[in-house]
C-alpha cells in the first residue's frame, strides 16, 4: 500500500494539500483512530492507508484549513464501511453507539440521526465535531482531547458545553 501512496505522490503535479506532512503529522492519530474502531492491527494498517490514498486523489478539492478533522472524518467513514463490510466478523466491545452507527438498516434511521446531527452541529466549526467524537464516541478525556486538538482543556470543556446544551435545547429537555 505504501508503494501506492508514493507512486500516487509522483503522479500528482500540483497538490492543493501537502498530504506527505499530513501524513507525517496526523499518520499516528488516524491509525490511532482505526484501531479503535476496528480492533485489528492488520484491517486498521490497510484503512489508515486507504484514508491518505483518499485524500490523495481528492486533494485537488479539498480543503486544509481543519486537517486533523478532515481526516478523522475520512477515518471514521472509512472504518464503519469495513465494519459494515465485514458484519458478522468485528466482536461487540459493548460500543452500542458504533453499531448503531453501522448497522442503521432503516433509510428513516439515518434519516432522521443525520438530521438531528445536522441541526445539532449546523453552526459549529469542523474541530467542534472531532472533539465530540473523541470525547463522546471514544472515550477520550478532556485532556486527551485537549492535547489531539491542540487546545487548552478549558477550550474543550467550554466549546462540549455548549454543544452538548445546544443538543438537549434542540431534543427540548433543557
Amino acid at each position: 500500500m505504501l508503494c501506492l501512496i508514493n507512486r500516487l505522490w509522483e503522479e500528482t503535479d500540483s497538490l492543493n494539500i501537502d498530504v506527505e506532512k499530513f501524513y507525517t503529522k496526523y499518520g499516528p492519530m488516524v491509525l490511532r483512530r482505526c484501531r479503535s474502531l476496528l480492533k485489528d492491527e492488520e484491517l486498521a494498517l490497510d484503512a489508515m492507508q486507504e484514508v491518505f490514498v483518499k485524500v490523495l486523489r481528492k486533494s485537488d478539492v479539498l480543503d486544509d484549513r481543519a486537517p486533523s478533522s478532515l481526516l478523522y472524518t475520512i477515518a471514521t467513514n472509512i472504518c464503519l464501511n469495513e465494519i459494515r463490510r465485514n458484519k458478522g466478523r468485528f466482536v461487540n466491545d459493548g460500543n452500542e453507539l458504533l453499531d448503531t452507527i453501522a448497522y442503521m438498516d432503516s433509510h428513516e434511521e439515518v434519516v432522521i440521526t443525520g438530521h438531528f446531527l445536522e441541526q445539532i452541529f449546523e453552526n459549529e466549526k469542523e474541530t467542534t465535531k472531532t472533539m465530540a467524537v473523541l470525547h463522546y464516541v471514544d472515550g477520550y478525556t478532556l485532556e486527551q482531547t485537549a492535547g489531539l486538538m491542540e487546545m487548552s482543556v478549558s477550550g474543550v470543556r467550554k466549546r462540549l458545553r455548549g454543544l452538548r446544551e445546544r443538543g438537549l435545547a434542540f431534543r427540548g429537555e433543557e
